[in-house]
């Protein structure tokens, strides 16, 4: 059912229209007792989700018992992340997802279904986990708050992805990651109907109709130095209003380029991007739109380890993003890479298969660390001279000497490419959407 639907490509919603927005909604839903919210982490912050959080407090009070940040496999949000994105909400209203315990396993997804779904490539059940807060709180609202955007895994972010990825357990995120993957990113990205999506709608049809979750969706476009506007808010609970956001999000965080890019810099924000399982977003939402030959260069001041968990991490060490074959070889013959799949799925998406040059200008990251995963290195405070992110604007600039290249601030805000690097159904369906 949905229960509030505005936006358009060209709308601005400000604070009153989101609280306007918000509050018809709640006052549809009823009276409610005791309320748990859902949002996103600091990884989001633009998402306005933290203002929503903030209204829906204003709103219900102290029937609201418990925030849950959808963390997934990312650290907890420090003290200092919750005041930047929530104001002044009462720090002990804050809970913590712990992916490898706090969990409880609703069910499974059939193996038969799964390998249906992903034309014969996987064929293991999947398991539907959620945080046990969830089944256990006796909530008689769950208001999961979040933005939809082009995403690497499930194509679109959010939805009921907050649910059973950002509050899942170790192996239902391992597997959903490792489908998507398998089922090549490049033909998922932007989508809202893809193989893992399928998985995630199974599981709310069939495991999760007794709970009280209702999505509150916005999409926010990324206009250029730091001037976001939300363009849109959807509410409700099933995949209507989540449709809706991807039909707009798709016409606001997506960019088709008339030519493939020679070169290209991303800015990873220091404060949101402090891994690079967080910042090869520069290299999953730009890997179409890369020329056969050309550079992607990353500028990640706050990047200070490869992966947010410390086995992850120590994954990506040893094996690198080499490209698909060689890891696909590495899980079928080394346990601890086959019980960390969403690991596996993270070094796939990072590589690209030797199509284009990365090169990684880390703030905390050593020369031998980054070339040991095979990426390339380039000193941060040089490259920050050459390519001064304050100096340049999203899009096309040109360097000292005439150098022509594309700037991104904010990768994680949208997806872009070139028609020459995506099927041709792809490119059919963007423009389809567009209209």
């Amino acid at each position: 059912m949905l229960l509030y639907n505005k936006g358009n490509p060209e709308a601005n919603l400000n604070t009153d229209d989101l609280r306007e927005g918000l509050y018809s909604a709640l006052d549809k839903i009823g009276p409610r007792k005791k309320v748990l919210i859902i949002a996103p982490d600091i990884t989001r912050y633009h998402s306005r989700a933290g203002k929503l959080t903030n209204m829906a407090y204003q709103y219900f009070g102290d029937k609201i018992t418990d925030i849950l940040p959808a963390t997934g496999t990312h650290n907890p949000m420090t003290g200092d992340e919750l005041k930047k994105m929530y104001g002044q909400i009462p720090a002990e209203l804050f809970r913590k997802h712990n992916w490898r315990a706090d969990i409880t396993t609703l069910g499974n997804v059939p193996a038969d279904f799964i390998k249906e779904i992903s034309g014969g490539k996987v064929d293991y059940p999947w398991p539907v986990q959620v945080n046990k807060l969830l089944i256990e709180g006796g909530f008689d609202l769950i208001l999961s708050i979040g933005q939809v955007v082009p995403h690497e895994v499930v194509g679109m972010a959010n939805y009921n992805k907050n649910i059973f990825i950002g509050t899942g357990g170790a192996e239902s995120i391992n597997k959903s990651h490792f489908l998507g993957a398998v089922c090549d990113m490049e033909k998922i990205m932007g989508r809202a109907d893809t193989a893992v999506r399928k998985v995630l709608n199974y599981a709310s049809e069939n495991f999760t109709r007794n709970l009280p979750i209702y999505y509150a969706l916005t999409v926010v476009s990324a206009d250029g130095d730091g001037n976001n506007k939300t363009r849109g808010l959807f509410i409700g609970n099933d995949v209507e209003c989540f449709n809706k956001a991807c039909e707009l999000s798709l016409k606001v965080n997506f960019t088709m380029l008339a030519e493939p890019l020679k070169k290209a810099v991303v800015y990873l924000d220091r404060g949101e991007y402090k891994s690079a399982w967080l910042g090869n977003k520069a290299i999953y939402r730009t890997r179409m739109a890369m020329a056969d030959g050309g550079e992607l260069i990353i500028l990640a001041p706050g990047v200070k380890d490869f992966g947010e968990d410390k086995q992850i991490d120590r994954l990506i060490r040893k094996y690198g993003y080499v490209g698909v074959e060689k890891i696909l070889g590495y899980v079928k013959n080394n346990e601890d890479l086959r019980a960390n799949l969403s690991a596996a799925a993270h070094l796939i998406h990072g590589s690209s298969e030797g199509r284009f040059k990365i090169t990684y200008c880390p703030g905390k990251l050593m020369r031998k660390e980054i070339e040991s995963v095979d990426f390339n290195y380039a000193d941060l405070s040089d490259m920050m001279k050459k390519y001064n992110p304050e100096k340049l604007h999203n899009g096309f600039n040109t360097a000292g000497g005439g150098e022509k290249f594309y700037f991104i601030s904010e990768p994680g805000m949208g997806l872009w490419a070139h028609k020459i690097n995506v099927t041709t159904d792809y490119a059919d369906y963007t423009d389809r959407i567009k209209k």
